[in-house]
């Protein structure tokens, strides 16, 4: 097996020469090893591989002596769901996320939706399936097949008023992705009209990846949301837990802006709570809680990170730049679908264009995330730090973070590769392009 399959938070790799069905067996045993539980989950996304990949996992699973639950096609917010709502003792979904089509894996949790991490569960399974220790048992579990679809699509409509949802006209991408099911489901019962992008369920995403974060993956969303005269348009990725929106003038909206917006409207309805921002965010996002009475708190980037932060401070939402946003009501996991519907209830009640309300609270310029490969990653965020010593305040929440008067930036190493990530904010696009081409500099030589 190849071991670099085992990432941070998930398990992910090129099907079928990293991950393939022998490796998810024994994946569905190390699992049953791990949590000792009554009954698992398993849901699945699109992809080519994943029926295959799901069906060798629950072998594991049953021939380890425990029942499952086989949810089939969803997405990943839906396995979360199911987990919580059904009070499993964990589940499964196999899914690459918005990686190319030749990959795929695994998100797995405990009871509650709470994640497995690289540091916690995925770790002591990897050693299993290294050793080949595995328990004996002479008990066969039951394979049960659900339809979570009514369930799940009560459950994201509850965390708004349907009442004031006014008649948007919305282009929706999902992508070719599990969005091309789940959305119809929910959109039924609101008096929007959706133009559907890609609603056909492929797995071999024809037409772009299923990774709306780069830019070249929403140049058809944003055609359509104009020559449809849209309200806006939302775009998900290929198991359908993220969303990015885009305005009625097709400028695509940054994760932070969207935290923004969920912030304020769920701050409406639960005066004083708490919200989580990762520390890429704008500071719009924190200006924006704190104006809305909330509390804001600052985290670390990672949804195995955030998920116990949220839990710790009760938090009613919290939310990511990349375009992962978490729920109190959702057993803290995290549902793009719910964030869309959350926005549509704030845009309709504020009764302004969705570029409208982002003026109103938006006054930064950001440089988006840039990667730089670096072979002597320590020693580069030293030099850098020394650098900038003394002119700004610095802190380690995650890697580098230092802010002056006008502007901030963010530099962090990636979990899997040797790149730094970079990130910068400023008041004006100046002082923003001067700062960029200045830190790159330092990076890259």
């Amino acid at each position: 097996m190849d071991e670099s399959i085992f990432k941070s938070y998930d398990i992910r790799g090129i099907y079928p020469g990293q991950l393939n069905e022998d490796v998810s067996y024994k994946v569905g045993r190390g699992l049953v090893e791990y949590l000792k539980p009554q009954k698992i989950v398993v849901g699945r996304d699109v992809r080519t591989s994943s029926e295959s990949l799901a069906d060798a996992l629950i072998k594991g699973i049953i021939e380890g002596g425990v029942d499952v639950v086989d949810i089939g096609l969803c997405s990943t917010d839906g396995l979360y769901f199911a987990v919580g709502k059904f009070k499993y003792d964990g589940g499964v979904m196999i899914t690459a996320s918005h990686n190319p089509p030749q990959y795929n894996g695994m998100k797995i949790c405990r009871s509650k939706a709470v994640p497995l991490s690289g540091r916690e569960g995925l770790d002591r399974i990897k050693k299993m399936i290294l050793e080949n220790d595995f328990s004996m048992t002479n008990k066969i579990g039951k394979v049960t097949k659900y339809s979570i679809d009514q369930d799940y699509t009560s459950h994201v409509l509850s965390f708004i008023d349907i009442k004031r949802i006014k008649p948007f006209r919305i282009v929706i991408d999902a992508g070719n992705g599990i969005a091309g099911k789940t959305v119809p489901q929910v959109f039924k019962s609101l008096p929007c009209e959706v133009i559907p992008l890609y609603f056909e369920l492929d797995g071999t995403f024809p037409n772009h990846l299923a990774s709306p974060i780069e830019p070249e993956n929403t140049i058809t969303l944003r055609e359509r949301v104009i020559k449809e005269k849209a309200d806006l348009g939302a775009a998900f990725d290929g198991d359908a837990d993220r969303m990015f929106l885009v305005d009625e003038k097709a400028q695509v909206l940054g994760g932070d802006m969207v935290t923004a917006l969920v912030a304020k409207n769920l701050l409406k309805k639960e005066k004083g709570a708490t919200v989580l921002y990762n520390l890429v965010c704008s500071k719009t996002v924190p200006e924006v809680i704190q104006q809305a009475g909330g509390k804001s708190v600052r985290t670390q980037v990672g949804h195995a990170l955030i998920k116990p932060l949220m839990k710790k401070y009760d938090a009613v939402f919290g939310g990511e730049h990349s375009g992962h946003f978490y729920f109190r009501k959702n057993w803290f996991a995290d549902s793009g679908l719910i964030a869309l519907l959350v926005c549509l209830e704030l845009i309709s009640e504020e009764n302004n264009p969705l570029s409208s309300l982002i003026k109103l609270i938006d006054h930064y310029f950001r440089s988006g995330e840039i990667n730089s490969q670096v072979k002597d990653i320590p020693g580069k965020l030293k030099q850098i730090e020394e650098k900038y010593s003394g002119l700004g305040r610095a802190d380690y929440l995650d890697g580098l973070t230092m802010d002056f008067e006008d502007w901030w930036f963010s530099l962090r190493p990636s979990n899997t590769e040797p790149l730094l990530r970079l990130n910068i904010e400023a008041k004006n696009k100046d002082l923003l392009e001067y700062k960029k081409e200045e830190l790159l500099e330092l990076i890259r030589n």
